[in-house]
């Protein structure tokens, strides 16, 4: 209990008394009820990482679009964010949730387009950057999760295991584990 009679709460603004609370956590309380110009502060404080990990997972052709589905869906989950890690945390990972989603949509789309306008001898021949591109995604995209996610945030991303390990709640150990799954899975997919 609050000294003023209220239920003590729970959330980013559940601070030890005294403490300050960040710019962060205020703009994020805020936007949680429905103010707009603490999102757009949010929003201008995380777009570039957000942007940037759109470019890397899907290309920059989509990346603006992914960006964008990324924070829409973060304006609409803000409730859902509890405060036990930073609000950058919780939204890459909602971002990294939300790509691997789309892309896996595209991926049977284009499945589907494939099978329907190439004939079989052509998609069969993986002789230009864009098949080998496009193998390469469809490998991505079969992984398992945490598998690939691992190899998103390390290879791609360029983060440390440890880093990793905190971001995606598992130990360093595990991470590295996946990393190689994940190597292991994409080289043999590729050497089809």
């Amino acid at each position: 209990m609050e000294p003023n009679g209220k239920p003590r709460e729970h959330g980013p603004d559940a601070r030890a008394e005294g403490q300050p609370s960040t710019g962060v956590e205020a703009d994020v309380r805020a936007a949680t009820f429905g103010d707009a110009e603490a999102f757009e502060r949010l929003y201008r404080a995380h777009v570039s990482r957000v942007y940037g990990l759109a470019c890397r997972m899907a290309g920059s052709e989509r990346a603006d679009e992914l960006t964008q589905d990324v924070f829409v869906r973060a304006w609409e989950k803000l409730g859902t964010f509890r405060g036990e890690s930073a609000f950058s945390s919780w939204l890459y990972r909602l971002a990294v949730n939300l790509m691997c989603s789309r892309l896996r949509a595209l991926k049977l789309q284009r499945e589907r387009e494939i099978a329907n306008e190439i004939p079989l001898a052509a998609a069969r021949a993986r002789h230009d950057s864009i098949e080998i591109r496009l193998d390469f995604e469809v490998a991505l995209e079969q992984l398992p999760n945490g598998a690939r996610e691992v190899f998103v945030l390390h290879d791609v991303e360029g983060y440390k295991h440890r880093e990793i390990a905190e971001q995606l709640d598992i130990t360093a150990g595990t991470s590295k584990s996946q990393l190689h799954r994940a190597r292991m899975i994409l080289r043999r997919h590729l050497e089809r």
